[in-house]
């Protein structure tokens, strides 16, 4: 498996793009965060490395990371668009709180081939998806039976 960075750079090559200082600097901070984090966060670790980093700048940035396989995105309801690191990590859907907000990831063998099969049952190849389940966590009244 190729580095991620290699990774950026061929598809920014394929594009006809060039790797600035700036989107470097958002690489290797996107890089270096785990788990989900809205544009707003990345934003802030980004400034604290370079200040003349606008938040406009991360955010075609993070468009060129997913689009490149290297990050995915999750809209979990009324916040804000996550993101979180896509290539080398297992792929994993998410469970949304519709309360709280919490998320949790899982990995599920079963409902993957089960996607490919309907995928493939469409015609379709699938290149990428997300799966998005929202409910009630058990803080917020998921095992009482919550709402309807």
């Amino acid at each position: 498996m190729k580095p991620p960075h290699e990774v950026f750079l061929e598809y920014l090559r394929r594009k006809g793009l060039n790797m600035t200082p700036q989107r470097a600097v958002i690489v290797e901070t996107f890089l270096a965060t785990e788990g989900h984090f809205s544009c707003d966060e990345l934003s802030a670790r980004v400034r604290r490395a370079d200040p003349a980093i606008g938040q406009a700048t991360v955010y075609r940035t993070l468009k060129l990371l997913v689009d490149s396989g290297l990050a995915s995105h999750l809209a979990a309801g009324d916040g804000p668009v996550l993101y979180e690191h896509s290539y080398g990590h297992e792929h994993h859907d998410h469970l949304v709180c519709l309360d709280c907000g919490a998320k949790v990831e899982i990995v599920d063998p079963v409902i993957e081939t089960r996607q490919e099969h309907l995928a493939a049952e469409h015609g379709f190849v699938l290149t990428r998806h997300s799966m998005i389940l929202y409910g009630l966590c058990p803080r917020c009244g998921g095992k009482t039976g919550g709402r309807s």
